[in-house]
């Protein structure tokens, strides 16, 4: 382990390797400082769990357009440099509103204010996510991509540290520290973030809208998109139809494609190049995202999240309201959670990926569908009725929820791989990370609005079972779309 360390030291730099652990550190411990979050919307604010459930999903609204963050900071250098400027920005935007938040005491009480500055404080957050991923993939470039996967996986063990730590502490915090004194004490870690983006030198950018390796230089990047639509259908004669068709329609504009990017001429243009390299990012992401190939994978996650209510906050309102779980017992399931879904991980890559995924997603969405249940078991008191407690139920759903639910972002990770064309890898794939936060908030938003048909409010349960009820029901629609899935799709070939 030591000698891995030192490999990465001497092919990266200390400084780098601080920022980048540092960073997916902060991302995972979060679960710190957003237990406290909930609390102050609950306790203090007094929302109900569908008020509450809709401020959160406001709030995390900035992870869902997430390659915009890619695009500006790739075609809009900020003094000849692209990420650090922008990363010390994200900082900024992660960093001010918590101690807002903190100091300020009618901030911290006011829902429209509060909801504002955490909508800020995860665009910063959300930001700075882009910029490390995009730091990284060029760190890896030429001469150290074989470093490509030792990064990745210090990234994911730096968030899954954070995410334990921030978990355990997150509950003890709460039942001894003030609300705007954790605010604070988060604080301090996009403090260190902020000062240690100085620590990292980045060269400037010069000359060329596109430099040489960008994600938007090369010709090979429309023949990419265009020949991904062959690879995932699943008959031969309709491939071959769509590639006649695809061939066709790339002839008849590539000359048109030319013309609209092509690199300002000697003798001068009024056009700057970084609005050309905007147009041809927007442009080739555009084109890149319209082939079914890639577009009906992508709106089966959709439909995964959106068509299942989320009533995540209801069971928190209903567990520290009516179970009385104390926010240390509820750090500790969080914990669980992140400990079954580096299993879950594990778990997948040893066994299931050379399954179909459409094997796996169904497998997950019925496994799902019945650890919803769990849910309805405990809302209806029968797991007392068995002798087991409420504290064991809540647990073993926690544990095993979480574990399952990495079966399907797996495959969701995979085919984002599979699908990102030649040129384009970065971007598109920001792009599919935003559908599935786009799909998780907006099941986010029906799970609020059934919860406020159902009159489920703080204290008045009477309806919960039913909610959930539903959700069950809700849990199998997605599996009525996995024809949007390529039919022989595996995790190691699609």
């Amino acid at each position: 382990m030591i000698g891995w360390f030192k490999q990465l030291h001497t092919a990266f730099g200390a400084s780098f390797l601080w920022l980048v652990c540092l960073i997916y550190f902060t991302q995972g411990f979060r679960s710190f400082v957003w237990t406290a979050v909930s609390y102050q919307l609950k306790d203090n604010l007094k929302l109900s769990p569908s008020a509450s459930q809709f401020v959160t999903s406001i709030a995390f609204f900035p992870w869902s357009i997430k390659p915009l963050y890619g695009i500006l900071s790739d075609c809009f250098p900020i003094k000849g440099r692209k990420r650090v400027p922008y990363l010390t920005l994200a900082t900024l935007l992660s960093l001010l509103p918590w101690l807002i938040l903190g100091l300020s005491d009618f901030l911290r009480n006011t829902r429209i204010e509060l909801m504002i500055l955490l909508t800020l404080q995860n665009l910063g957050s959300a930001m700075a996510d882009v910029v490390i991923d995009a730091m990284i993939a060029e760190a890896v470039r030429f001469e150290r991509a074989s470093f490509a996967g030792d990064l990745q996986s210090v990234s994911w063990l730096s968030m899954a540290f954070g995410g334990i730590c921030g978990s355990l502490l997150g509950g003890y915090a709460l039942d001894n520290l003030r609300i705007d004194m954790i605010f604070l004490l988060f604080s301090v870690l996009p403090a260190l973030q902020l000062f240690s983006c100085g620590l990292v030198e980045e060269g400037s950018v010069q000359g060329k809208a596109f430099p040489e390796g960008s994600a938007f230089n090369g010709s090979d990047m429309t023949s990419g998109i265009i020949d991904e639509e062959e690879k995932f259908s699943g008959e031969k004669s309709k491939n071959s139809t769509l590639r006649r068709k695809k061939s066709q329609k790339n002839t008849i504009r590539a000359p048109m494609t030319e013309k609209i990017f092509q690199a300002p001429d000697k003798n001068g243009s009024s056009v700057s190049p970084w609005y050309q390299s905007l147009k041809m990012a927007t442009y080739t992401l555009f084109r890149a995202f319209r082939q079914p190939a890639i577009l009906r994978p992508m709106a089966w996650f959709f439909l995964a999240h959106v068509t299942v209510p989320n009533l995540s906050t209801v069971m928190f309102y209903y567990q520290t309201e009516f179970l009385k779980l104390e926010a240390s017992f509820l750090g500790t399931a969080r914990v669980l959670g992140w400990l079954s879904l580096m299993i879950g991980t594990l778990t997948y890559n040893r066994y299931l990926k050379k399954m179909r995924l459409r094997h796996i997603l169904m497998f997950t969405q019925v496994c799902l569908a019945i650890l919803t249940v769990l849910d309805m078991v405990l809302v209806s008191r029968a797991n007392v009725s068995l002798g087991i407690s409420d504290k064991v139920t809540v647990l073993f759903g926690s544990a095993l929820s979480d574990g399952i639910n990495q079966f399907k972002f797996m495959p969701f990770l995979i085919l984002s791989g599979q699908l990102c064309p030649p040129g384009v890898e970065g971007t598109l794939f920001a792009l599919f990370m935003s559908i599935n936060n786009l799909g998780s908030t907006v099941g986010s938003f029906v799970g609020a609005g059934l919860a406020s048909v159902l009159n489920i409010s703080s204290g008045s349960f009477d309806n919960l079972f039913l909610g959930i009820g539903i959700q069950v029901l809700c849990t199998f629609i997605p599996v009525a779309f996995l024809f949007l899935i390529p039919k022989d799709a595996t995790g190691i070939s699609a």
